[in-house]
């Protein structure tokens, strides 16, 4: 076990080192640049359209238009929900606070490049995703990395697709499960007096009701609990704000000349480099929006949408909502008060920052939205875990894979999980790789949809285009 704990530990180092961080922000740069920074110019167009996504239906020309071999399961709203739930979790309080212990509060800016740069890459990732998605045996839509790199590449390509899906299978039980049970049995612990065991039990009930029904169930869970949970934790994070505004000047300041200048020790922290504040701060930013794992995509891939482009657009929108919105929420948090100097990390100093603005509950306001952003990680993560289990074994594999993903969750939560979270932490960056290369490769089918999409030349007969004039 120790052999096998330092080898995964030297490819860990590997995966989620330099080499990594710049391919991360080099596809993301280069997809940016060549859709001429449309993904942030069209922040907008993207809000516009997440907004009429929420009806389950498809509109009219969609109806008219499409074959049944073009409709999805869920709502493009639905899709975005379901892949925020996987997204905004332990990475937005934990993560974060990771972050600027580590890196100094100029990792916080870095964040938000990465983020910029993460709106092209989940754009890409979504509309190749809708492109060339498949129906299953059962009729329902599959898609992914794994299928745009088997359909957009060729079959000579599908042993990377195969790679994929392998290490996302694998990575959903540990990062998507076991490692954020365990979060939660921590937080009902230290701020409820919860014991580990029983707090597995109720997630395993709640997340076994939903994940057993699949894809539709799940979409329907996450519509209703991901804006609920997000905006209230967004709230939450406001009344601090408010309560520490006279910091909040300071707090922008500290960002953004600490991404550029090393930090001095002070307090409890060790101080930082800039190569700190870059290196942890796309690290975490990554980990957190999950821009170029090739995760969200296999969420979008069943969205009921005839346009790539218009998935696209929504799909873009987690990003930034992650990133820009949660994440900058947590960080101005903890640089508005000055615990995060006494040496503290991850979720308790995020905890103990909201605490020292909001006394006697601010821990666990902390402590009720990891619970909730955990649970519905597990849901986004299930989804991810199955789709990556079918396309390798069929169809067949898909209920035993969900009975084997619910059975795991107790089991996280009481675990000692140190070489689970290597291993899952691994396997997470080692999507990363056959989709970048997917994405590089596929990258002027999606730069000529999306000419194609804002000339007006694939517009559904009968739809105005005049949300891009």
């Amino acid at each position: 076990m120790e052999i096998l704990t330092n080898l995964l530990g030297a490819i860990n180092g590997v995966v989620w080192g330099p080499i990594m961080l710049v391919l991360l922000l080099g596809v993301g740069i280069y997809l940016q640049i060549g859709l001429k920074l449309m993904p942030i110019r069209k922040l907008g167009v993207g809000f516009k359209l997440m907004w009429k996504g929420r009806d389950p239906k498809p509109s009219k020309a969609d109806a008219d238009q499409a074959s049944a071999d073009q409709d999805g399961e869920i709502s493009p709203f639905d899709a975005l929900m379901t892949a925020l739930s996987a997204t905004i979790g332990t990475g937005n309080i934990a993560g974060v606070a990771t972050a600027i212990a580590l890196g100094g509060p100029g990792a916080v800016f870095w964040m938000w490049i990465t983020a910029l740069v993460g709106m092209a890459t989940k754009f890409s990732e979504a509309v190749l995703a809708v492109r060339y998605r498949e129906t299953d045996s059962t009729g329902y839509h599959v898609g992914g990395p794994m299928f745009y790199i088997k359909n957009g590449l060729g079959k000579k390509w599908l042993w990377l697709g195969g790679l994929f899906s392998f290490f996302g299978a694998v990575a959903a039980f540990g990062i998507g499960n076991t490692v954020q049970s365990n979060s939660v049995a921590d937080a009902m612990d230290s701020t409820f007096g919860v014991p580990h065991w029983l707090t597995g039990v109720i997630i395993m009930v709640l997340a076994g009701a939903v994940i057993l029904g699949g894809i539709k169930r799940i979409a329907k869970v996450a519509g209703k609990l991901v804006p609920i949970m997000g905006i209230a934790y967004v709230i939450a994070g406001l009344l601090v704000l408010i309560v520490n505004a006279s910091q909040i000047g300071e707090a922008f300041g500290l960002i953004f000349y600490y991404a550029f200048n090393p930090m001095a020790a002070a307090g409890g922290f060790a101080g930082a480099a800039v190569m700190a504040a870059i290196r942890f701060g796309v690290a975490r930013g990554i980990f957190s929006n999950e821009a170029g794992l090739g995760s969200a995509p296999i969420a979008h891939a069943a969205a009921q949408t005839k346009n790539p482009v218009r998935q696209g657009l929504i799909a873009m929108l987690g990003t930034f909502i992650d990133t820009i919105v949660v994440c900058t929420i947590t960080a101005l948090v903890i640089l508005t008060s000055t615990v995060w100097m006494d040496g503290e990390a991850g979720a308790s100093l995020t905890a103990l920052s909201f605490d020292a603005a909001l006394p006697g509950f601010g821990n666990q306001i902390v402590a009720i939205a990891l619970a909730v952003f955990a649970f519905t990680t597990i849901l986004g993560w299930s989804f991810y875990g199955e789709k990556c289990c079918q396309f390798l074994f069929g169809t067949r594999s898909i209920m035993l894979y969900r009975v084997l993903f619910v059975l795991a969750i107790p089991l996280g939560a009481i675990a000692q999980l140190g070489f689970i979270w290597l291993m899952a932490d691994t396997f997470n960056a080692m999507m990363a790789i056959p989709n970048l290369i997917a994405l590089a490769l596929l990258s002027p089918v999606v730069f000529k949809l999306t000419r194609d999409y804002f000339a007006g030349k694939d517009v559904l007969p009968g739809e105005a285009l005049d949300h891009d004039k």
